[in-house]
């Protein structure tokens, strides 16, 4: 396996991916070939890697909230929240100005067609927006 060999696999599986989000967004893509997109007011990005021969695996990451007031049981709620999900790892990082609360999910998509891939994006963003909205209900119900 070459480099060439990794980055024409990751390339093509970013065009499926971007083709499979150009259903439902309007799609960026950066100088190094990573995609990037707003599902509502989160903010997504979309990178490939070839971990190895046939496993080339897309890794989705949705920035939920940012510069969330530091409570601790809105910590405790997205941590318990993170363990409900099929669809990502809810992660928490405390900052100077308060939480950020994002939503990565990776999996294999080689070979998968446009319309199941699609499907599997949206569950994802639509997720990352669904806990959006619940993160910042529940950061104005504590203010």
């Amino acid at each position: 396996m070459t480099e060439d060999e990794d980055a024409a696999v990751t390339a093509q599986l970013l065009t499926a991916a971007r083709e499979a989000l150009e259903l439902f967004h309007e799609v960026h893509v950066d100088d190094d070939g990573a995609l990037s997109f707003r599902h509502g007011e989160v903010p997504c990005a979309v990178q490939a890697m070839r971990l190895a021969e046939g496993l080339t695996v897309l890794s989705l990451t949705c920035v939920v909230a940012w510069d969330l007031p530091e409570d601790p049981k809105l910590a405790v709620s997205s941590a318990e929240r993170a363990g409900q999900g099929l669809f990502g790892t809810l992660g928490v990082v405390h900052t100077e100005r308060g939480m950020d609360v994002t939503l990565r999910y990776a999996f294999p998509a080689e070979g998968l067609r446009t319309e199941p891939l699609s499907t599997l994006l949206m569950l994802v963003v639509s997720t990352a927006s669904q806990l959006r909205t619940e993160l910042l209900a529940s950061a104005e119900g504590g203010a």
